[in-house]
């Protein structure tokens, strides 16, 4: 098969260009501009496609027969499929910019797909991409893939000229079409992996204000609003291509979405869960207003003293256009009954959101949430300094990273799974210079092949973060046969984080400079129960480290322990009784490793873990009555029971124990 493409370098077409060359014998023809050959280059590099495969032809759809006439002679009859992707989308485009690309476009390459017939070969079948907005932004009630000209308002450019666009198809096509309308395209399902903030993603930081603000155990109310028919990508491309290489289905057009979208509140519902916020316990009825809600602001607005500027204003400071504000009350219903019939007996089917609403979160989190707040006294103390972090790959380790990175640190990441490290690496290195260590902590040759290989290529190290360690909440009669657990914990967080410190401690001595942060717990101030093995290794750490600050203080090396409170992470998240337990965010926890950095105190403490050191050593009998107390409230971790013990729901605490929760945050209990 040969096919033709438009739209190849976007989002969309890089996943479709993909599947169409993993097809046997097949030959892709991506329509390109020039001024863009080096998207091109990217988009065979990043699919390892070769040259005979993957073939550009050079063009543009904004104008008259898009390519020139020898091209035109030199595919005719030789395109099996023309797909059609290129559009702009762009919520606050101006009509202009609509109706040339949008309309105009459509019409060019629809003229080029009849110009390529040819007499003695099939014409090659054309597919549209097209979209739910054809549906308007007002339309009440069923709207399925076998509908079109309903009498829909459109009055914003994009649901408009997507409108016109499939009416230039309907009216004019010289050869066989098929019309593909996705939902709101969320990243893939597997991955999370989007290009860029759209749709429910304008809603993302508003979420994770929220997540950082409030109390987990606390109950929302949320708006209801109308349905959102929502897919992934990668729902969105198999789904096409299975229906494009269909025998039957020409003339007709193909919701791609989830059954039984969501609506507006079930959908934010579901993403506050995934990004482990407090749960929206109930959706208020939204009001059910006519028209866009755009239409209305601007229609009052446009009695105001300069309307456009402040429309604008509004959508800089909530961070969403209008058009996705007025788009929460959409009214349709959506019924995709012919893609139903088209996708019968294959294995193609679009997840529900809940699904796979946290890999999104995380992609984004990681990937596209990448403000970092620096103070110029980090960057004083940062700047050009080589910092290594374990456990850099995720949570503390990663947050610290991104923000040591945007001081102009070298920051060398440091962690077990090469392929998180990497991702990673090649997300920080957008911010500032990383490095990446792939290295088995708990294996003392994987660390000393670590740390010669930091030392070869940065010479010295001027910040070590011994941050990686592993937890383990499970009370001493439950771990009277488990001695194992101890040895690995004190593998890890003593002898991993000694060997770092033995390893670079030469050379910061010879330079006479060095700062070495150790990340402790609050547990080792309080002695929390139930962490005996963790607490045992982490005050183990700091019995070392303060033996060594007076042996090298004369060689200017500073070691600091951070008692670090309980840190809001995917990794605590299973364990239901952290919902009720106040804890930091990753970032509020890198906000104490860089002040650390900046003052070099011998401890960073909250001040509950510096009243409790305090406490133990006045009242220790008094400490012991809370905490005895605090182990009877608290359940071991769901590993830690046995079968017959309690089930999970037992980690739902009850008023007394949130209150102790409350009133003592951050300890693991």
């Amino acid at each position: 098969m040969k096919y033709l493409v438009t739209g190849a370098t976007g989002f969309l077409g890089r996943r479709l260009v993909a599947k169409l060359l993993a097809r046997a014998n097949s030959t892709v023809y991506v329509l390109i501009r020039r001024a863009s050959a080096d998207k091109m280059d990217d988009l065979r590099i990043r699919l390892d496609a070769d040259e005979s495969r993957l073939i550009p032809v050079w063009g543009d759809i904004t104008k008259d027969g898009v390519i020139d006439r020898a091209a035109v002679e030199r595919l005719s009859g030789e395109i099996d499929h023309v797909f059609h992707l290129a559009a702009v989308y762009d919520m606050d485009m101006s009509d202009a910019t609509a109706d040339l690309f949008n309309v105009k476009g459509t019409a060019n390459v629809l003229a080029l797909a009849g110009a390529l017939a040819n007499a003695n070969k099939t014409k090659p079948r054309f597919h549209h991409m097209s979209s739910v907005a054809v549906a308007g932004a007002d339309h009440v009630g069923r709207f399925s893939d076998e509908m079109f000209d309903v009498g829909q308002r459109l009055t914003h450019p994009y649901y408009r000229t997507k409108f016109q666009a499939e009416a230039v198809v309907r009216e004019h096509a010289r050869v066989p079409w098929r019309i593909y309308r996705p939902g709101m395209v969320v990243g893939d399902s597997q991955t999370g992996q989007i290009d860029k903030i759209d749709g429910p993603y304008y809603f993302f930081p508003a979420i994770k204000a929220l997540r950082d603000r409030l109390p987990k155990w606390l109950p929302l109310l949320g708006i209801e609003g109308g349905q959102m028919p929502i897919a992934p990508v990668d729902y969105v491309i198999d789904a096409t291509v299975h229906i494009a290489h269909k025998r039957e289905g020409n003339g007709k057009a193909y919701l791609l979405i989830q059954d039984n979208p969501p609506t507006a509140g079930e959908m934010t519902k579901i993403f506050v869960r995934a990004a482990h916020g407090p749960d929206v316990i109930h959706n208020l009825p939204s009001q059910q207003w006519s028209g866009a809600l755009e239409t209305q602001i601007k229609q009052i607005g446009a009695l105001l003293p300069a309307a456009d500027w402040l429309a604008k204003r509004a959508a800089q400071s909530l961070g969403v256009p209008l058009a996705i504000l007025g788009y929460i009350n959409n009214r349709a219903v959506f019924d995709d009954v012919n893609t139903r019939a088209a996708l019968a007996g294959s294995s193609i089917s679009c997840p529900p959101l809940s699904e796979y609403a946290e890999t999104l979160w995380r992609y984004w989190e990681m990937h596209l949430d990448c403000d970092v707040d620096v103070s110029a006294s980090l960057v004083r103390r940062a700047s050009g300094r080589v910092v290594v972090i374990t456990g850099g790959s995720s949570g503390i380790g990663f947050a610290t990273a991104k923000k040591l990175a945007a001081a102009g640190a070298t920051v060398c990441l440091v962690a077990r799974n090469p392929d998180k490290l990497e991702e990673a690496r090649s997300i920080i290195a957008t911010i500032g210079t990383a490095y990446a260590y792939s290295c088995d902590l708990s294996d003392i040759a994987a660390i000393d092949a670590c740390t010669d290989a930091i030392l070869a290529e940065h010479h010295h190290v001027d910040i070590l973060i011994n941050n990686a360690g592993h937890s383990i909440r499970r009370a001493v009669f439950e771990s009277l046969n488990r001695f194992h657990d101890y040895e690995r914990t004190m593998q890890l967080n003593y002898f991993g984080a000694l060997r770092m410190i033995f390893n670079f401690l030469p050379t910061m001595a010879k330079r006479r400079t060095g700062h070495i942060l150790n990340v402790s717990s609050i547990g080792v101030l309080t002695n929390a129960p139930r962490f005996s093995a963790y607490v045992a290794s982490k005050s183990a750490l700091d019995a070392f480290s303060r033996c060594l600050s007076p042996e090298v203080a004369s060689r200017n090396i500073d070691l600091t322990a951070v008692y670090m409170p309980l840190v809001r992470t995917p990794m605590i998240a299973p364990t239901k009784l952290y919902d009720y337990v106040p804890a930091l965010t990753p970032e509020q926890a890198a906000d104490m490793i860089a002040n650390a950095i900046v003052d070099r105190p011998k401890s960073v403490a909250s001040p509950l873990g510096t009243f409790a050191q305090v406490s133990y050593a006045m009242w220790p009998r008094f400490n012991d009555f809370v905490l005895h107390k605090a182990f009877h409230m608290f359940p071991s971790s769901k590993v830690a029971r046995t079968k017959s013990g309690p089930a999970e729901n037992s980690e739902k605490l009850n008023v007394p124990a949130r209150l102790l929760a409350a009133i003592l945050p951050g300890p693991y209990w």
